[in-house]
């Protein structure tokens, strides 16, 4: 039987390296998306997404402007899909799972085959992977746009065509709705921008040990120095040498033929390709000079929709900064320490997956560039701005964890098996030094790519045990899957935490549905409802609303709801004691457990209760508790 190894991974369709991370991070991410009942975020999302559009309109002008584009998506959604746990976080199961399969594209596009299959995979089973994709908020779908846009820059700068320019302006414009904060990305953009347009694209964005038709698109840049190319469509055309009235293509661009007779090499004879030759190197400044001005030039103008986008958006969720980040405190240095664990859901996970990144950066060298500045400069400028402002929350920066995947995939595609004892010279073959990638197809005007070379012969009449030995590149996948399937295992019990409550930390959960059904299972008919606090985070009221829906008690003390107050939290009456006269039966929600609720409802409200009723029963619950109040 034939075993998975890389030249399964060479012979499989392009398409199948980014299916299979995609397929497997669909299957992880909607294992269990239902159970964890939803937290104050997704209360959020839903009381949100759930008002008439001009109510949601009203609500972004006072709170929450930077996620109401993903609230209005929402909207749209739930009025197809409804309201249930599952169908709110179908949409970040379905992102993750298409983050994944970008993922491993772009580590094929910047590393290879392998690299980039290893890199989706490991993301796969990230108990940040199914933590984000199951919840009903932005930072799934923002994961997903960043790694769009950062393959659609890659394709644009190794090609630029309008029509790759104007998909990646795109998906820079919807990640700076969705997500504002990912827009730090840019920086690292910037940086690779510039620096291809100074160098070009090889040692940039370019894969290492492969050709332009060995690109896992088959796609070839676009040169202006067309007398370097090596594709015969390629080739610069010379007319009129000699005598010869057609176009002729100069012997400096052949490769040295051999006639079948001697093998002597061919020579041709026409004197104009010297002069063509002599002349090439002195073009070749005006010609990277210009594809640099267009490099840059493509960049900054697909950046001129996202701007004009933004930009508003912006300004308007600055001036909500103080009441919506008012729980963030200010950055520090040890918050940088405690990042891994807590963008990858597990302190274990996090340091592994720091520690692969970190091997994948030494071993690509330059070329880990682009990766690690996703990476890198979003957290550095997050945290320098998060010490001045409130802004330093880590899931923030979801949306870098699939760069770093990228990395530890370069890192697990060059994994070794423990060696076999090394044979004796007499016997050692050829095979025993297969590189990590394939070596590059040697393309010739004559005709197709050749890739039968000496050592590509070696291989072929080498044993296959060789190619199956613990230092080929089928051992390397072997070792670099293992090392997958022991990132999942350390991740199981921050994956099987998560199911059970979204709240971090997790020993600190808010069981809205148990307090919800507490008081479906014993009100009457004219009971009402009191919550405390009610302006908080924790949205009780919210959170009885949810799960309750039509049987929720009358909320006796409020004034004006959420959605006629445009906010997230309902304005009560300053009166209380009349707003609670004629009422008999109270049911009083309290965030935390309280032995005795009703003192630990403050001001005139807690006078009012203190004063007209008595505590006949407490339920207490995790994060919340609930006491039926009488007269």
């Amino acid at each position: 039987m034939r075993r998975f190894g890389p030249a399964s991974v060479r012979a499989l369709p392009g398409w199948a390296v980014w299916v299979t991370p995609g397929l497997l991070t669909l299957v992880v991410t909607l294992a269990g998306i239902g159970h964890a009942q939803p937290w104050r975020d997704e209360l959020a999302t839903w009381s949100a997404a759930t008002r008439p559009l001009s109510d949601l309109a009203r609500m972004t002008r006072t709170i929450d402007a930077a996620t109401g584009p993903y609230y209005l998506l929402m909207h749209g959604w739930t009025a197809i899909a409804g309201t249930s746990p599952t169908a709110l976080r179908l949409p970040s199961a379905l992102a993750m799972a298409v983050a994944a399969a970008l993922t491993a594209r772009l580590g094929a596009v910047l590393v290879g085959r392998r690299a980039g299959l290893l890199a989706g995979l490991l993301f796969a089973v990230l108990p940040v992977t199914s933590r984000y994709g199951q919840e009903a908020r932005p930072y799934a779908l923002a994961t997903l746009l960043a790694v769009l846009a950062t393959l659609l820059l890659v394709e644009a700068l190794r090609r630029p065509t309008w029509r790759r320019w104007a998909g990646y302006a795109a998906a820079v414009a919807a990640l700076g709705l969705l997500h504002l904060v990912a827009l730090t990305l840019l920086a690292a953009h910037a940086v690779v921008v510039l620096l291809t347009a100074a160098h070009g694209p090889a040692g940039v964005v370019d894969p290492p040990g492969q050709s332009r038709a060995q690109m896992p698109d088959a796609s070839r840049p676009r040169r202006r120095h067309l007398w370097r190319s090596t594709q015969p469509r390629d080739r610069a055309r010379v007319e009129h040498h000699g005598c010869h009235d057609a176009p002729q293509t100069p012997t400096a661009f052949h490769p040295a033929t051999r006639s079948n007779a001697g093998g002597t090499p061919r020579v041709s004879p026409h004197p104009g390709s010297r002069e063509h030759d002599r002349d090439a190197p002195e073009a070749e400044p005006q010609n990277v000079t210009g594809e640099a001005r267009e490099a840059l030039a493509g960049w900054l103008l697909a950046l001129v929709p996202a701007v004009v986008l933004v930009t508003p958006l912006a300004l308007v969720a600055r001036g909500q900064r103080g009441r919506q980040l008012d729980w963030v405190d200010p950055a520090r240095l040890p918050d940088l320490a405690a990042l891994p664990g807590a963008l990858a859901q597990s302190g274990v996970v996090g340091g592994f997956v720091l520690a692969l990144a970190a091997l994948g950066v030494a071993r690509l060298g330059r070329r880990a560039l682009l990766p690690a500045a996703a990476v890198l400069l979003p957290v550095l400028l997050m945290f320098a701005a998060g010490t001045m402002v409130p802004l330093w929350v880590t899931r923030y920066l979801v949306f870098t964890v699939p760069f770093a995947c990228v990395l530890a995939g370069a890192a697990l595609a060059a994994a070794r098996v423990t060696p076999a004892p090394a044979r004796t010279p007499a016997t050692a073959t050829p095979a025993e030094a297969t590189p990590a990638e394939p070596a590059p197809a040697e393309a010739t005007p004559a005709g197709p790519a050749r890739t039968a070379t000496p050592a590509a012969a070696g291989r072929t009449a080498a044993p296959a045990e060789a190619e199956q030995g613990p230092t080929s590149p089928r051992g390397r996948v072997a070792a670099g899957i293992a090392v997958v399937v022991l990132a999942g295992l350390l991740g199981l019990p921050d994956q099987a935490a998560l199911r059970r409550t979204h709240e971090w930390p997790r020993s600190a959960p808010v069981d809205y549905a148990g307090a919800a059904g507490i008081i479906r299972a014993g009100q009457r008919p004219g009971d009402a409802i009191v919550y405390s606090p009610r302006d908080g985070w924790l949205f009780p009221d919210l959170g009885m609303a949810y799960h309750l829906g039509s049987r929720l008690p009358r909320d006796v003390l409020v004034v004006r709801d959420q959605r006629q107050d445009a906010s997230l939290w309902a304005v009560e009456c300053d009166d209380p004691a009349r707003c609670l006269a004629g009422v008999d039966r109270v049911w009083l929600v309290v965030t935390g457990r309280r032995a005795d609720p009703l003192a630990a409802v403050p001001g005139a409200k807690g006078d009012a209760l203190r004063a007209g009723y008595t505590v006949r029963q407490v339920w207490p619950r995790p994060g919340i508790t609930v006491a039926l109040l009488v007269r």
